[in-house]
């Protein structure tokens, strides 16, 4: 029994360990370009990052199109989304899912921000956003705001679908205020 405790111990020290050092305050896409990107929206076509040059950009990356905690984050971003837009910010959605799926979840919610493809999961493993379990590979659910000269600026490792769409509005609020 004290075998077992103490290796569960050991492991769960060793997640708490790696999480924080992956993933913790100096995440080594801070402050340096996004990764650029170059995928399929939901109507078959390509939009790469660098059409957002200009203006501040939230790229969300999601699970699954229509799934409970995927759909109440979308759905709150998009109750948020003329406010984000008056911060001159766009927001763009990314999942492994296909362009077909995302066309059919953009319409059942009326999300009025593009949904993009990342069908090989490329585009998320360089953003550190993917969960690759063998052959079966998933986006996590993790964000970054990019500012208009391509900088990632905020990295959101732990998202909470609900609270999200406020922290995006503080944060760029906040960067408003201090550019």
């Amino acid at each position: 029994m004290i075998k077992v405790f103490l290796v569960l111990a050991v492991i769960l020290a060793l997640v708490f360990i790696f999480k924080k050092t992956a993933f913790g305050s100096e995440d080594k896409l801070l402050g340096k370009a996004a990764p650029e990107f170059k995928l399929k929206n939901s109507y078959g076509e390509f939009v790469s990052l660098k059409e957002f040059k200009g203006e501040w950009l939230l790229v969300f990356f999601y699970p699954k199109d229509d799934t409970p905690g995927c759909t109440k984050e979308a759905c709150s971003l998009r109750d948020n989304f003329t406010e984000i837009k008056k911060l001159n910010a766009n927001v763009v959605g990314i999942s492994i899912d296909s362009s077909d799926s995302h066309k059919e979840f953009k319409e059942k919610y009326n999300l009025p921000f593009m949904l993009l493809s990342d069908s090989d999961g490329e585009t998320a493993k360089k953003y550190g956003a993917l969960n690759n379990f063998f052959i079966f590979k998933l986006a996590k659910r993790q964000s970054f705001i990019i500012d208009p000269n391509g900088v990632v600026r905020r990295v959101y490792r732990d998202v909470s679908p609900a609270n999200h769409a406020q922290e995006i509005k503080s944060d760029l609020e906040a960067f408003e205020r201090n550019s």
